[in-house]
């Protein structure tokens, strides 16, 4: 008999968790403006906003914290963090940030202005704003198949080149200071990109004299994909395999929130030592000084251990396949998400699931609401609320997906949880007939308006 998969871990802690009544939860959420950012984490049952920070860090980071070096300059704990880099990534610069959207801050200081162009596929939510925060535009180049949540396709975070050469050939090489390059594609559905479209890209840029950025927040996931999709490469460990991603990046941006499973830190990598010296002015302004940029030194520590320990391929395919177990969940009980399954979270297609919510009022966002009510399940809108407003019109952008983000930290929750959110989904499910209206804007922020906004009841609708 074949033994089933279990998890490369075992428990050592445990924190509660309590369930809330629905008349608490109609309260709670009405008090925070139907924005599930606004909920306090003890209002929430199972938390899926984000897996950003929210993972479990195993024994080994818990002792590298223990041994961090807090000096303010040449700490060891910094150079282990450099070296790590160097040997996983193959980068020989860096500078250390707090988070993944301050690498962001940082390096886009020293090269996007007004009027650039930056291509990518699907940029996210802070680094569409950074670039827009500076005059500049954010150009998706992701490829169409993406946007069919039912075709199944093994790289659907790829870049277009058709659309990413036409954005190139129409633009001098003085107003593209980049290509931005997300690893998984998170707002297309957590979709990897394959490596034959890594190099593409890279021979692209190089061809016409631009730069090539990672957003390598789940690189990992992405080498991964690339391990048991991907002709050539099943035999390679994920190790070599991100070795080779990275060589045709000349930089890479890192929320190490991520696939580092640490709760603080990111990472500005560079190839170029001009352009490093350069970001190291705005780094000592934003984050601090070169050798700590914002983290503790047992925060540095226990980032050096997590990129080890979340390139291994036990702990990654664990990972993995509790979002797979959740997302074929949902599939047995009919209910639309972006297939294949991703490597971080599942997607929701909200747009498929309330036909009819007008996309006016915030469709992705209203099956959040309603999702929370259900059983205190927290996820995350990624449809027009995230697009934002067109920076010149300041009209609504309405995406071509409407999704709701389902996503899992790491080493944190048990399929049993994953059966009660599949169970929450399908009883929202059965009464979507009943939901014929979402939310309008009450306030909102000029820019990446999500995470704070105040949304009111749109007035229910008679038929």
């Amino acid at each position: 008999m074949e033994l089933p998969f279990s998890e490369s871990y075992k428990i050592k802690m445990v924190e509660t968790i309590r369930r809330s009544t629905r008349e608490e939860r109609e309260k709670w959420i009405k008090e925070a403006y139907f924005n599930l950012f606004n909920l306090r984490s003890e209002y929430v049952f199972i938390d899926l906003l984000t897996d950003s920070g929210t993972g479990a860090m195993s024994d080994k980071q818990w002792s590298e914290m223990m041994l961090g070096d807090e000096s303010y300059a040449g700490a060891s704990s910094y150079l282990k963090m450099r070296q790590t880099i160097k040997d996983i990534l193959g980068f020989p610069y860096f500078l250390p940030t707090h988070q993944g959207r301050a690498a962001e801050n940082v390096l886009f200081s020293v090269l996007v202005k007004e009027g650039d162009i930056v291509p990518g596929n699907s940029h996210f939510d802070t680094t569409k704003g950074h670039i827009e925060f500076r005059k500049a535009k954010a150009i998706d180049c992701t490829i169409n198949e993406a946007f069919d949540t039912t075709l199944i396709h093994p790289f659907k975070g790829n870049v277009d080149l058709n659309k990413l050469e036409k954005v190139l050939e129409n633009n001098s090489n003085e107003r593209v200071p980049f290509i931005v390059l997300t690893l998984t594609n998170n707002t297309a559905g957590g979709q990897p990109v394959s490596m034959k479209n890594i190099r593409e890209v890279s021979q692209l840029a190089k061809k016409h004299a631009v730069s090539l950025l990672f957003d390598s927040a789940r690189f990992a996931e992405n080498a991964y994909f690339i391990k048991i999709r991907e002709e050539g490469y099943s035999h390679k460990t994920i190790k070599e395999i991100v070795i080779e991603m990275f060589q045709y990046a000349d930089y890479a941006t890192m929320s190490s929130k991520k696939d580092a499973i640490v709760n603080m830190g990111g990472f500005i990598a560079f190839r170029d030592r001009e352009i490093y010296r350069q970001a190291s002015t705005f780094n000592i302004m934003f984050e601090g000084f070169v050798t700590y940029g914002g983290m503790s030194g047992r925060d540095m520590n226990a980032l050096s251990q997590g990129l080890d320990e979340g390139t291994e391929f036990d702990y990654l395919e664990t990972r993995v396949k509790q979002v797979e177990y959740l997302g074929n969940e949902l599939i047995k009980y009919g209910i639309p998400i972006q297939q294949p399954i991703g490597g971080h979270a599942v997607f929701v297609n909200a747009k498929q699931l309330l036909p009819h919510v007008p996309r006016e009022e915030f469709i992705a966002q209203t099956l959040g609401v309603e999702l929370y009510l259900e059983a205190g399940i927290r996820g995350v809108e990624i449809g027009t609320l995230l697009a934002d407003r067109d920076p010149v019109t300041r009209n609504n952008r309405y995406p071509e997906l409407e999704l709701l983000r389902l996503a899992l930290p790491r080493r944190t929750y048990t399929n049993n949880h994953m059966d009660v959110v599949a169970a929450a989904l399908k009883n929202v499910y059965d009464r979507r007939d009943s939901i014929q209206s979402g939310y309008k804007i009450k306030w909102e922020a000029p820019i990446m308006r999500h995470f704070t906004v105040e949304l009111e009841k749109s007035k229910i609708k008679l038929f």
